[in-house]
């Protein structure tokens, strides 16, 4: 099949800006610096809402990889309704899904391969062994985009839901979006919709970026989490809106005796202009599979809207490891269950050969610059008996009760820290500093900031 070199690459995106799509410039190193383009329709996709494309993603794709070391290529998901199975990307290419774009996950479980549990999981999170593939998968890639101008990923869950909800499942439900053993990573200006479970799970990769999504799923959907990084070092999550049935951004780094072998922490992790509703869950969730170590997290200017908790540290014994050097600022809440939820008792074990001496150390966990408003509770904090959760500081956080607040505001054991202008008075195992005392946010900016 013949190429789309630099005379047809230009065609393609002169087509691109006459449909109207917007080149941000986030998007032009997907896009303009990409020496070859292709058409899905070339390799015999049929973007009508019935016909399976999988093997045309797939050719297209193997086609394009031969472009890796000569400058690149990019796939052009024209308008249209693309039902697909999964399929691979390769490096230095670009998946670009237009504005008027949807890919509709298959609901044909032969089009979905199983392929091994995370190393770093022991096993897969729905059921024992293998777990499907996800949607749009890669693995040790190199500079990989995959972006659009609000184009669509629906990943038609309901069935996935109702098997995991009937116990029907033989292997975990797949994802939509996983990269894995990547560098340079670029997910953005997309709409998802109702995954079968994650939506975006990068993993054991660096250098990612993740902007101008907008996630969407029934908030009673399970286990619908938004982002996921996951042993991931220099990553930039920003610019997104989250509707979700559990965790708008949970960040992870392996479960257990396994993360803890695997040992590779989730570090360098920048969250901000975040935006979330999720009921029954966080908007910024730090665990509970957090085995290889969380450190270096910043988030700030991040809204919650209707959500059980704004940032939650979950974890257990077993865990080990820690979670370090978390700095927010900048929250606004609106009608939460509670502001601060730190649990050492969250369970939930891979199997019975978990470590029970592996003590997870929680320390250095900043909030300030906090706004919420119609709160049940200011907070629930419980460490770990004999090793408690230590140098926690809130500051500046002003939290207005809803009409039926719970009687104990703060429920603190096995804790340690320091507050400063907190209102209503927090417990006794939060020092009080007096005003102006403000907890730290580093101002200095590592490599994820600049990816």
């Amino acid at each position: 099949m013949e190429m789309w070199t630099t005379p047809r690459r230009n065609q393609v995106l002169d087509t691109i800006l006459l449909l109207g799509i917007l080149l941000v410039s986030i998007d032009i190193k997907g896009v303009e610096s990409r020496k070859y383009s292709a058409s899905l329709t070339d390799f015999g996709g049929v973007g009508d809402g019935v016909t399976s494309n999988t093997k045309a993603f797939q050719a297209a794709i193997f086609n394009l990889s031969q472009y890796a070391s000569d400058g690149g290529s990019l796939l052009l998901v024209p308008a249209g309704k693309w039902l697909t199975g999964s399929f691979n990307l390769t490096s230095h290419f670009t998946l670009y899904i237009h504005k008027d774009a949807t890919l509709l996950a298959s609901q044909d479980e032969s089009e979905w391969a199983v392929i091994d549990p995370l190393p770093s999981y022991g096993r897969g999170r729905d059921a024992d062994g293998g777990r499907y593939i996800s949607l749009v998968f890669g693995t040790n890639l190199t500079d990989v985009v995959i972006t659009g101008d609000n184009g669509t990923i629906d990943g038609q869950g309901v069935t996935w839901w109702d098997k995991f909800h009937k116990g029907e499942l033989k292997y975990t439900r797949p994802y939509l979006i996983e990269i894995m053993y990547s560098d340079e990573v670029q997910i953005s200006n997309l709409t998802l919709m109702n995954s079968p479970s994650w939506n975006v799970h990068p993993v054991y990769s660096s250098n990612v970026v993740v902007q101008g999504l907008t996630i969407l799923a029934p908030v009673t959907s399970p286990n619908t989490d938004g982002i996921n990084p996951d042993s991931c070092t220099n990553t930039r999550i920003e610019d997104c809106y989250i509707v979700s049935g559990d965790d708008c951004v949970a960040v992870k780094s392996g479960w257990d005796e396994y993360g803890i072998k695997f040992g590779m922490p989730t570090k360098q992790l920048v969250i901000r202009r975040l935006t979330c509703i999720s009921p029954f869950s966080a908007v910024i969730a730090l665990g509970s599979e957090m085995s290889g170590g969380i450190e270096d997290v910043r988030a700030e200017d991040i809204t919650g809207i209707d959500s059980e908790s704004a940032v939650r540290i979950k974890t257990a014994v077993g865990r080990g490891n820690y979670i370090k050097d978390v700095y927010v600022r900048g929250m606004t809440m609106k009608t939460m269950k509670m502001v601060f939820w730190m649990a050492g008792n969250y369970g939930s074990h891979p199997d019975n050969d978990y470590d029970p001496n592996a003590f997870p150390v929680i320390q250095n966990i900043n909030f300030r610059d906090i706004i919420a408003e119609n709160v049940t509770m200011a907070a629930r904090l419980e460490g770990i008996p004999g090793h408690p959760f230590s140098g926690i500081c809130i500051s500046n956080a002003t939290i207005g009760l809803t009409q039926k607040p719970k009687k104990i505001q703060w429920n603190c054991t096995e804790i340690a820290g320091v507050t400063s202008n907190v209102t209503p008075q927090p417990c006794n195992l939060l020092t009080d500093q007096g005003p102006d005392n403000a907890c730290n946010f580093p101002e200095d900016s590592f490599s994820s900031a600049k990816v």
